[in-house]
């Protein structure tokens, strides 16, 4: 098991590296994340959703993924709650404090969902969630220690030496932990290297000396990891690496609880392309090819933030001037004339007059919409492929002319002069050539890149060779083996 010392230090794709690894090794290899907190979900073959980094980790154990890879997802919906899916079922929405009670209750899903994989597979790789060291948090845990204890599964530190303090988080977080847990923590890894490796030999005596821990490598700063789908919002918070320069111009505005923002994704890899995530506080820019309003979810509280930047005068000046609109999902329904949620599915119950960019009108309501879709755009850009993956139905008088055709239906709608255009289906911008379509529809072009899902393939590949490199993978092994 792989447990960080905080937040966001690469956890989810050293876990993913590794998988490939191990496959390209030849061992059969499964993922499993205990408890995920993320908007960013993806479609497993059941039909139900888990956290879009085990889907990319199945993808690098050249496996599709399924629910028992993440049985216990947790999607925000405000600052202090979220929505719980275990299984792949949504069972309620919780405040913070109030789910502190109800995780003990998910340890046996838990370790049902594990004993599966693990009785499948050579080695299953195991991450954890947030940090070892919340130990405030530690009574009824499921997602690092409680279940590492559980389970009686070894655990291997991560630290980001990229932040600085790497050596006070590692060292910190073996002080906190109990000896019953200590015993389980058998070393630690070094990610986000940069420079002179032998420079951190000191360091390596320091914390044997302070944990008795063993050191299984250190991790270079692996600048392909930008080409692989993202978790979470904090990697748009944090990375101005995840902007490139470019010739063609979208603007996203950073919606509140954003989700799914990995649709993104195949326009970045677009060499000729910009795209500039917007955050709370900043102007849209006015030099904009498209602007996209991505998924969220919690679409009327995501609208109020939206008028509170004023975004929502930006983007009348933007349409004024002949800029095309996207809206993915959530952002659709924002597109529209009205969004009604009657029982308070979102947040607070009531309905709110939305952007009027679109003669439609959403009501949160009914079971959740979860599928993979193939289709063919009605505007002539060819043939998609995608997920839904939202609760709503949209009607009114702006679906009769749709934008996409799936298996005999329509979904969305596109505005009569063809600058705004709306739809609920994720990944549209994976499929290569409708991509190709939709941006020399804005500006005339070359082909850019050919296979979308290649770059991925070829991130892992890249990523997984490095860590051969950089880790002691067989030291690994035995510790798996051996604990």
């Amino acid at each position: 098991m792989f447990q960080g010392t905080g937040s966001d230090v690469g956890k989810s794709v050293l876990v993913a590296g590794l998988c490939r690894a191990l496959k390209r090794r030849g061992k059969s290899v499964l993922p499993f994340k205990p408890q995920n907190m993320s908007n960013n979900a993806a479609i497993a073959e059941d039909g139900t959703e888990i956290g879009r980094a085990q889907a990319l980790q199945a993808l690098a154990c050249g496996v599709k993924p399924r629910t028992d890879m993440n049985p216990v997802l947790l999607k925000p919906q405000s600052d202090i709650g979220a929505q719980l899916i275990v299984n792949g079922e949504v069972k309620d929405s919780y405040n913070a404090r109030d789910y502190q009670a109800v995780k003990p209750t998910l340890l046996p899903d838990v370790i049902t969902a594990f004993d599966r994989l693990r009785a499948e597979a050579d080695i299953v790789l195991v991450e954890g969630a947030g940090s070892a060291s919340e130990v405030n948090l530690r009574d009824g845990d499921i997602a690092n220690m409680g279940f590492a204890t559980a389970t009686q599964t070894p655990v291997v530190l991560i630290g980001d030496i990229d932040r600085g303090g790497v050596i006070a988080s590692i060292a910190g977080t073996h002080a906190l932990l109990p000896d019953d847990e200590k015993r389980l923590l058998k070393g630690y890894l070094i990610n986000k290297f940069r420079g002179d490796v032998s420079l951190f030999d000191d360091a390596l005596d320091i914390l044997k000396d302070r944990t008795g821990l063993e050191c299984f490598g250190i991790v270079p700063y692996l600048s392909e990891a930008k080409a692989l789908p993202a978790e979470d919002s904090v990697s748009l918070e944090s990375s101005k690496e995840y902007v490139p320069d470019g010739n063609i111009k979208i603007v996203v505005p950073q919606l509140a609880h954003i989700a799914n923002f990995d649709d993104l994704d195949p326009l970045i890899a677009e060499p000729d392309v910009l795209v500039e995530i917007v955050p709370p506080g900043s102007s849209l820019p006015g030099d904009a090819d498209l602007v996209i309003l991505p998924g969220t979810k919690a679409t009327i509280s995501a609208l109020h933030h939206f008028r509170n930047q004023g975004w929502d005068i930006d983007l009348a000046a933007h349409v004024r001037r002949g800029g095309n609109v996207l809206g993915i999902c959530g952002g659709y329904q924002i597109l529209g004339n009205s969004i009604d949620d009657p029982k308070g599915t979102e947040g607070p119950a009531g309905k709110v007059q939305a952007l009027s960019y679109l003669d439609i009108e959403t009501t949160i309501t009914g079971p959740k919409t979860l599928a993979e879709v193939h289709g063919i755009s009605c505007n002539g850009l060819g043939n998609v492929t995608g997920f839904e993956m939202h609760i709503g139905q949209t009607t009114g008088a702006g679906t009769a002319k749709p934008f996409l055709e799936l298996a005999g239906r329509s979904d969305g709608a596109i505005n009569p002069d063809g600058t705004v255009i709306g739809c609920y289906v994720h990944g549209l911008f994976a499929s290569d050539n409708f991509r190709h379509a939709f941006l020399n529809r804005l500006r005339a072009r070359e082909r850019g890149v050919q296979n979308f899902q290649n770059t991925i393939e070829t991130a892992l590949d890249a990523i997984a060779i490095q860590l051969e490199e950089a880790l002691d993978i067989d030291g690994l092994l035995e510790l798996a083996a051996n604990p």
